[in-house]
């Protein structure tokens, strides 16, 4: 008897042991860190890069409302918010991620408080203003969810959101007077030009922000940002004692950043008439107060659909997705659809803050590009008008330059219904707005020209290159090539001053990319049903051949008298060789120097590497260029992961016979340059392309060049990778990636198994040289989305293989 009493006691034990285990296990949105990357400290990075400059509150994935904390404005502090700054001067509905050039958004300003009004924000480290200093210990955040106290007036703050709506809670102390205000003139970077509200009735407000660019935002106006914020808001606590500050602006005063933030300017709004009781106003420089006695902790709510259409689609929103005053409900839901979204990659293995870095990476790849419709479809066009989404998501803010390279071809694979969107919104754009070519920087519909090359084609071509084509293909070829035509080397076949060899070679590569959507999109008529005119056809096979020779452009800035890319004058001459040589920056380039822009011929790698000098003296260049980047990979001459030019270049080893380079450099990147702290970033998370290429790195693939359908193989940071795909474009459910006897010092790819197929060999014979056959080190997208497994086997050196032998260094 006590032996099968002992025998039950411990099957008692094992059960609870293992309900706590299944009761203790993380989902992956439990591992997001929003603060990761939340720092503007130039001088922490060492340059204006910063390290993330992301936002720690609340959003939804690809959501239009991003409910957070802002500390300041403007200057290179995109977010409007920096973790090391020691007060808050709000709580905002928009913000944008990991940006500089001034920032934008930061709309409809909330914040708590006590005793009377204050109409100015006041500034970061001094006294006066609304703005008040908060509990470091009390501020906590996580998917969906954001909380702080503020230290003078003990009220904590509770921010959750929806797709279009923000939600939240203040918990008060005793107080006669407590209250709270909305400055609807705050805009990251600047100021609303016109405001108006309207008190609809004794628990709502309703109305608008204008943002111009002579209000500053998007490079200090520089970007072209104008959009209209609409907004419809209710309180849980009845408006009785309420009002209107008002500023006179007067007519002739500048309004951007620095004037904005000049004492001149903050004094005048500091002496804002405040009208009491006032229920509809329309000005310049507006904000909304109401105040009411409260009890200790009492909580005071309030809840806020936004529209970039209309007040009639912000209270649609808001009616839609915010039915009641229960907040925790918002925040579970909130919580759950970003488990949701990161589930779409389920990992094993690595270290709980590996964990932790890679969820919050692909946690930031998903903020944008955000929806730009509303709950009934509607969104603001690019000719100013509301239209209708039809069969897609309206999608805005496209930081085209940063992330082409990693972001897009990430989405590709795990959000390709986004990415379907995100064609849709820029053909859409293009034709509303009567250009018909694609720019490089887009936001809330503004051509910026932010950067350099055509990042749109590349997304078009990548996109149709994977199948991913719900949308008016010929438009998208023809936008493609009005794109190239408006901004390319041309005929002449470079690009001439200030930045020569950054836009020759990124238009090279945007000239292949439509060389390649012309015989793609010439291969699916001819594969249709209905016979297709010739008329068509032969343009397009035309184009091809035109825009595939226009791709070689890159070798018309590569100065053989120096080996390497030099700047062109107009009239062809070269610009003056300078002291630093390849290492001056923004010789000829555009935030970095020739050395780091010159490895950028993603399309023509056998060609660069042939002007350059052939395979071995590459490879010791490309050497020689890893080993003298710093061990922090800030801010550097050589490879600068804080900056986008280089992130391909790790995989190049792939293809100069020293794949065990890739696996070493893209582990060691991983390490070095992402981390589970406020100051996890190396530079600029750039709206997702810093994050999206840790997620691909770590997964064990990261495409070279986009529009092609290959992905480079390297070493996987995780044992086991599992992707969910989507049915809708896979044929396949998922694709599991395997590293067996994966480790810190198990770095290096001895074998590859795709399927139980062993490694390919690819004949890397060229120009009349004796064949000679390699291990296979990329995979090819139809074979992801096809869905299967890819088993590497990890080991602690380099693969023995004599195909590379000789080249090992």
């Amino acid at each position: 008897m006590k032996k099968w009493t002992r025998q039950l006691c411990l099957t008692s034990v094992i059960v609870l042991s293992f309900s706590l285990a299944i009761a203790q296990e993380k989902e992956p949105a439990d591992y997001v860190n929003p603060f990761i990357g939340a720092s503007t400290n130039v001088k922490s990075a060492g340059n204006y890069a910063g390290l993330g400059k992301t936002f720690p509150g609340a959003a939804t994935p690809f959501g239009m409302t991003q409910v957070s904390p802002n500390t300041i404005t403007g200057g290179d502090n995109g977010s409007g918010y920096s973790y090391e700054h020691t007060s808050i001067e709000g709580f905002a509905l928009t913000q944008m991620s990991g940006v500089g050039w001034y920032g934008d958004l930061g709309n409809f300003l909330v914040m708590p408080g006590t005793g009377a009004v204050v109409t100015y924000p006041g500034k970061e480290g001094k006294p006066g203003g609304y703005r008040a200093t908060y509990d470091k210990t009390s501020e906590k955040a996580s998917a969906g969810y954001y909380t702080v106290t503020l230290s003078d007036t003990h009220i904590q703050t509770e921010l959750t959101a929806t797709p279009h709506c923000g939600f939240m809670r203040f918990s008060f102390p005793q107080n006669q007077q407590s209250r709270i205000q909305i400055d609807l003139a705050r805009r990251v970077g600047g100021t609303s030009t016109r405001q108006y509200i309207k008190v609809v009735d004794d628990h709502t407000i309703e109305g608008w922000m204008k943002c111009t660019p002579a209000g500053g935002g998007w490079g200090n106006g520089d970007g072209h940002a104008d959009y209209t914020v609409y907004f419809h808001a209710s309180f849980s606590k009845p408006l009785k004692d309420y009002g209107v500050w008002s500023a006179n602006i007067p007519a002739g005063w500048s309004r951007k950043r620095d004037d904005v933030l000049s004492e001149k300017y903050q004094d005048t709004v500091a002496h804002a008439r405040i009208l009491k009781g006032i229920q509809e106003q329309e000005g310049d420089h507006l904000g909304f107060y109401t105040s009411f006695a409260t009890n200790e902790k009492e909580a005071v709510l309030l809840k806020t659909g936004i529209s970039f259409v209309s007040i009639a689609d912000a209270k649609q929103n808001l009616e839609a997705e915010i039915k009641d005053w229960n907040f925790d409900k918002v925040h579970q839901r909130a919580h759950n659809l970003w488990n949701t979204a990161l589930s779409k990659v389920r990992i094993s293995g690595g270290s709980e803050d590996e964990k932790v870095t890679f969820y919050t990476a692909l946690y930031h790849t998903m903020i944008d590009p955000r929806s730009f419709q509303d709950v009934n479809g509607n969104y603001m066009g690019g000719d100013g008008k509301p239209h209708k989404a039809d069969g897609f998501t309206k999608r805005t803010i496209f930081s085209g330059w940063d992330v082409f390279r990693s972001q897009m071809p990430l989405q590709t694979i795990i959000n390709p219904r986004m990415v379907n969107d995100m064609v849709n919104s820029m053909v859409t754009l293009a034709e509303e707005n009567g250009t018909h070519y694609f720019d490089r920087w887009e936001m809330m519909n503004a051509y910026s020209g932010c950067m350099v090359g055509n990042p749109v084609v590349s997304m078009v071509t990548d996109a149709f290159a994977k199948g991913i084509r719900n949308y008016d293909a010929m438009k998208a070829y023809q936008f493609s090539k009005n794109t190239v035509e408006k901004y390319g080397n041309g005929e002449k076949g470079f690009s001439g001053p200030p930045h020569s060899i950054s836009n020759t070679l990124e238009y090279a590569y945007s000239d292949w990319c439509v060389s390649q959507l012309a015989i793609g999109v010439a291969a699916q008529l001819a594969e249709g049903k209905e016979r297709v005119d010739s008329n068509v056809l032969i343009p397009l096979a035309n184009d091809y051949i035109k825009y595939n020779k226009r791709s070689q452009a890159y070798k018309q800035v590569f100065d053989t008298a120096h080996h390497w890319f030099r700047p062109r004058k107009d009239d062809g001459s070269w610009e003056p060789w300078p002291a630093e040589g390849r290492m001056k920056e923004w010789y000829g380039t555009v935030e970095c120097n020739p050395y780091q822009q010159g490895w950028f011929v993603p399309h023509d790698i056998p060609g660069m590497i042939k002007l350059m000098g052939g395979e071995e003296k590459v490879r010791e260049d490309l050497t020689s260029f890893f080993a003298h980047t710093p061990e922090n990979l800030l801010w550097n001459d050589y490879y600068n992961h804080a900056n986008e030019p280089v992130h391909h270049v790790p995989f190049l080893f792939n293809r100069l016979g020293a794949p065990w380079l890739t696996q070493q450099w893209t582990r060691d990147i991983c390490r070095r340059a992402y981390h589970n702290a406020v100051e996890g970033l190396v530079g600029n998370e750039d709206v997702g392309q810093m994050s999206a290429w840790y997620v691909l790195a770590a997964m064990g693939i990261h495409p070279i060049c986009p529009g092609s359908t290959e992905y480079e193989i390297t070493s996987p940071v995780f044992n086991k990778i599992v992707i969910q795909l989507d049915g809708k474009y896979a044929k396949g459910k998922t694709f599991t990636i395997i590293a067996k006897d994966n480790s810190p010092q198990n770095i290096y790819i001895q074998d590859i198994r795709l399927n139980g197929k062993g490694q390919q060999k690819i004949n890397t014979s060229r120009d009349g040289n004796p064949a000679e056959l390699r291990d296979k080190y990329q995979i090819d997208y139809k074979d992801i989305i096809a869905g299967g497994t890819l088993e590497l086997q990890m080991g602690s050196k380099p693969k023995e293989d004599t195909a590379y032998l000789k080249f090992r260094i």
